[in-house]
């Protein structure tokens, strides 16, 4: 089968020879319509990933056709019994186990999940792993209420637009920040209230003009940054963390939290039951996935330069 892999460190090859996968007990074979990009698979490549294996079909998310049946697929596997956090032997489908950037995959049968009827398989294939984590810190852990006032930072990468049209979609207000001004438009083209670019160094200021203050901050940066933003929050916030792009945060005092009942909440991926939730709200709210840019699996190594660059603004596919 075709199939895009990851041969050794930096190292991605486009294979038409590679072998196609057997289901073995308890798993459903997937035949692959479309596939999308994570930062996850960049970082990957670049050997910034933890437990690299040789070779290894890249890719967590995608759509496509099982048993007669139009699926996407759920990539967090074995999370475990405790809702809380994942178990020790969780994984992500694309590593160490073969991904989704091929004709076919294989995945335990439970992570199959019927398509929302009102996505197309790309916009399908653009929900997974993204959808998912911004679920989880949106609502599992952001508790983000209607009316509420929200931030999402560097607008634009999968899992902050899935969290902007979430809280949107909840009701809420939200604010944006990113490195680009097109972006910023973009975003407030979908419904948001503005933003601000954080490479101006006014930026702490403008926002605070802005909003005057946030209910709920999704960051998936880190870094200074965040620790500029604390600033901003109002008595009783949340902060959710799903990344941290950009390093440590410095100089958080301790004053800026406790005085405010600030909560600083870590998250990442989500369980079985917030999958299942994250698909049912998106059937019910007809939200739909932004597609940045489709590319063929040959052209791959243009997709995750694309990727890899942080031009895009919403999901990058792939069709096999």
């Amino acid at each position: 089968m075709r199939a895009l892999v990851l041969t050794r460190e930096k190292t991605l090859e486009y294979r038409t020879d590679f072998p196609t996968p057997e289901p073995s007990v308890g798993e459903d074979l997937v035949r692959v319509r479309t596939a999308a990009l994570n930062h996850r698979d960049v970082w990957i490549i670049q050997g910034l990933y933890p437990g690299i294996v040789f070779p290894v079909v890249l890719g967590s998310d995608g759509a496509g056709i099982c048993r007669g049946r139009e699926v996407l697929i759920n990539p967090s596997i074995g999370w475990g019994n405790n809702p809380a956090f994942q178990a020790k032997g969780y994984h992500i489908l694309g590593m160490p186990r073969h991904g989704t950037l091929s004709e076919y995959v294989t995945v335990p049968a439970m992570q199959v999940y019927a398509k929302p009827l009102h996505l197309t398989m790309q916009e399908a294939a653009a929900l997974p792993l993204a959808g998912l984590t911004a679920w989880r810190a949106v609502f599992s852990k952001g508790a983000v209420q209607p009316g509420e006032r929200v931030l999402v930072t560097g607008i634009g990468g999968g899992v902050a637009l899935f969290a902007m049209q979430f809280a949107l979609s909840a009701g809420a207000q939200v604010w944006v920040s990113s490195g680009h001004e097109e972006k910023l438009e973009k975003a407030k083209a979908l419904g948001a209230e503005g933003g601000v670019n954080y490479r101006q160094n006014d930026w702490l200021q403008r926002l605070q003009q802005l909003a005057e203050g946030f209910d709920v901050v999704i960051d998936g940066a880190g870094g200074p940054g965040l620790g500029q933003i604390l600033k901003l929050c109002q008595p009783g916030a949340r902060v959710v963390v799903y990344g941290g792009s950009q390093g440590a945060v410095p100089d958080i005092k301790p004053q800026a939290l406790f005085w405010k009942q600030i909560s600083i909440l870590g998250t990442s991926m989500g369980h079985d039951a917030e999958f299942a939730a994250m698909l049912n709200w998106v059937s019910r709210h007809k939200i739909r996935p932004v597609i940045d840019s489709v590319f063929s699996l040959s052209d791959g190594h243009a997709a995750f330069e694309r990727m890899a660059q942080g031009q895009q603004f919403g999901k990058i596919i792939l069709e096999p």
